[in-house]
């Protein structure tokens, strides 16, 4: 397995977000990006996650497609991206960016209200 500092991840988190197209970046409003070495056992519970499978990233808010008229003063969505399993599953440096940049595209089309089907039927695109 790699070994990355936390430092690593953020400078790597951050040009993947440089590397993403741009429009769909500057639409994160109220949206905080955070990494974790791992998903705490709430987020476990709350993905419904086994312990035969991985979470990558997660997003936790509101998407655009579900706000109405009464969205104000609430907390800022939240994108985690999990070290320790991007690790597991990356057998190199390279491996590991490209997990990043996938897992975060993969969030913030969360964000914008797609759904995994949707999102994996525009990745195969």
């Amino acid at each position: 397995m790699i070994d990355v500092t936390d430092e690593q991840f953020d400078t790597l988190i951050t040009r993947a977000m440089d590397e993403l197209p741009q429009e769909y970046i500057k639409g994160l409003d109220n949206v905080a990006i955070v990494q974790a070495d791992e998903p705490t056992q709430e987020q476990k519970v709350k993905m419904k996650l086994d312990d035969n499978h991985l979470l990558l990233g997660l997003y936790e808010g509101i998407p655009l497609t579900q706000r109405g008229n009464g969205y104000t003063f609430v907390l800022p969505d939240k994108i985690t991206l999990f070290k320790y399993p991007l690790m597991r599953i990356s057998g190199n440096s390279e491996e590991f960016f490209e997990q990043i940049k996938r897992t975060l595209w993969h969030e913030i089309a969360h964000f914008y209200g797609l759904d995994h089907d949707r999102i994996d039927e525009i990745q195969r695109a």
